[in-house]
């Protein structure tokens, strides 16, 4: 065993642990992807860079003039390759997109995937590490941070009793909200009569508040409140 067989097995094992600990994170809040995806990804992207750093070891008996590789290219294909993999993680729920973080996490782990198999050690093991405390820390941070909630909101009620476009936008504000854009819609029978609208508030306990309002409102037949978020 020649020290490039000791060298790719080092590569590999790094990129299975550095892939594994970012997958571990994603696996406990049961993501999509998780520990054995972001590993593999890890281990194929190191194992592409891998090969290409070496290909001159492996072709045996060809002409060195004869021997074409371009590590960046190689980089370029795995990026571009994983973007597919990456969508195939973001997912429509309702009117909110999901998955949107995993995708990165899977980026992100080719890529440091991509370091390890050049050799890059130390920046492959601080872009871990970086990647570890963005995935873990900065949800706490985000929820100390004063933010703005959106939420795709719609009330159905019976045509004949139906609140009035003042009384519903008196309804958002008594609880917070702010109607940013409001439609209607009369049902195909011409029983019931529809707002919908898209609303703002700085509290996530105002939408539980309103919920709770407009489930005791006798004249609401039916109501949804859907926050929009990553």
């Amino acid at each position: 065993m020649d020290a490039t067989y000791f060298e790719v097995l080092t590569n590999m094992v790094a990129a299975v642990v550095a892939g594994g600990v970012i997958g571990l994170e994603r696996s406990y809040f049961a993501r999509p992807a998780g520990f054995r995806t972001h590993a593999l990804v890890c281990l194929a992207s190191c194992l592409l860079m891998t090969y290409s750093a070496h290909l001159w070891g492996l072709v045996h008996g060809a002409p060195m003039d004869s021997i074409k590789a371009d590590p960046t290219r190689m980089a370029q294909g795995i990026m571009t390759g994983i973007g597919f993999l990456g969508a195939g993680v973001i997912f429509k729920e309702g009117l909110n997109v999901r998955g949107l973080t995993t995708a990165a996490s899977i980026w992100i782990t080719a890529g440091i995937g991509v370091l390890i198999g050049v050799g890059f050690y130390a920046p492959a093991a601080t872009a871990t590490v970086i990647t570890l405390i963005i995935l873990s820390l900065f949800p706490w941070i985000e929820s100390q941070l004063p933010s703005r909630l959106y939420c795709h909101h719609y009330i159905r009620f019976d045509r004949n009793s139906s609140m009035t476009e003042s009384d519903v936008r008196k309804l958002m504000n008594a609880h917070e909200f702010k109607v940013l854009g409001m439609s209607y819609r009369a049902s195909d029978d011409g029983n019931q009569y529809e707002f919908k609208m898209l609303i703002r508030t700085s509290c996530i306990e105002n939408v539980a508040a309103l919920a709770e309002d407009l489930r005791r409102t006798e004249n609401v037949i039916t109501f949804d409140i859907t926050p929009t978020g990553d």
